[in-house]
């Protein structure tokens, strides 16, 4: 475990230590679900009350919430939608992080809480999305309270291939780069690396880092002469750092994953995008050894 003061001067004064969740929206669960467990996910809880399921590997997890509530406003009745709903934070104290949003700006969520529930502090994000702060309490996790274990499920299944939460990839409308950094600049401490410096295959847009290097984002506007194209601002995909990308393609190649770069078959690939699969959904690999660029990151509880 490292113990790191995280106080104003360390720039990452909300003690931001990674990403707890990333939330799927979505109106065919059981075919996303069958699609993220080829990618190694496997289920292991199913919430008390609400058709929302856990999937995790390694220390990643995804909740894949197939309430209508949850769905964008645009999603449509007669087509498939699959979305990224949210992005939940890591933080040393979830309160003192969700204050410091709604003091610097941000529009705190409306929280539709049940009975025996717990109530997770969360603003505004892009679209319809939401940044969610948690905090962790020794062994206690919000899992403990929402979700039950589906029985015989691994509670902890193995990372495949050593993937782990790189980033996230945000759609953002023509001219907007600014408003956004400073959004996540002065929300949250990010900082924008410098311009030309990219992971991975998709060499666009600006890369923005936590404060605890763990995890980035990575902004994109409408490519030139876009005007035709339907382009919304939203969390549009999840990139997934692997220590060594031809072996992970292979080992997702075997479970049925299809990639659309042939590049990272050969040696020393930096990243690999998989297709387009039904209701808009394509995952990323970046190649990323996770102890580099780490520092300043509490190891997660």
């Amino acid at each position: 475990m490292i113990n790191i003061d995280h106080d104003a001067a360390s720039g990452n004064p909300l003690g931001i230590a990674g990403i707890e969740f990333i939330e799927y929206a979505t109106t065919e669960p059981l075919a996303f679900g069958a699609l993220i467990e080829q990618m190694g996910f496997v289920a292991i809880a199913r919430h008390r009350s609400r058709e929302v399921t856990l999937y995790r590997q390694g220390d990643m997890n995804i909740v894949v919430n197939a309430d209508k509530r949850a769905l964008p406003s645009t999603a449509r009745d007669d087509l498939p939608t699959t979305v990224i709903s949210a992005l939940a934070l890591r933080v040393r104290d979830a309160d003192v992080a969700y204050r410091h949003a709604v003091e610097m700006g941000a529009w705190a969520i409306q929280t539709r809480v049940g009975v025996m529930e717990l109530n997770i502090p969360g603003v505004h994000g892009a679209g319809d999305s939401i940044l969610y702060f948690v905090d962790r309490v020794g062994d206690f996790s919000i899992y403990d309270v929402d979700f039950k274990p589906i029985p015989n499920a691994p509670q902890q299944p193995p990372a495949l291939a050593g993937m782990h939460f790189f980033g996230v990839v945000q759609s953002i409308d023509e001219g907007r780069q600014p408003e956004w950094s400073d959004f996540y600049r002065q929300l949250l401490h990010f900082e924008a690396l410098p311009e030309g410096q990219f992971f991975g295959v998709v060499p666009k847009g600006t890369l923005l880092a936590s404060p605890c290097r763990s995890f980035y984002l990575q902004l994109i506007e409408p490519p030139p002469g876009a005007g035709s194209l339907q382009w919304e601002e939203r969390m549009v995909r999840i990139g997934f750092g692997v220590p060594d990308v031809p072996a992970a393609v292979r080992r997702l190649e075997a479970r049925g994953i299809v990639f659309i770069d042939r590049e990272p078959q050969q040696k020393g690939g930096k990243g690999a995008l998989t297709q387009l699969y039904k209701g808009g959904v394509s995952f990323e690999l970046v190649v990323s050894d996770r102890g580099a660029g780490s520092e300043g990151c509490d190891e997660p509880v």
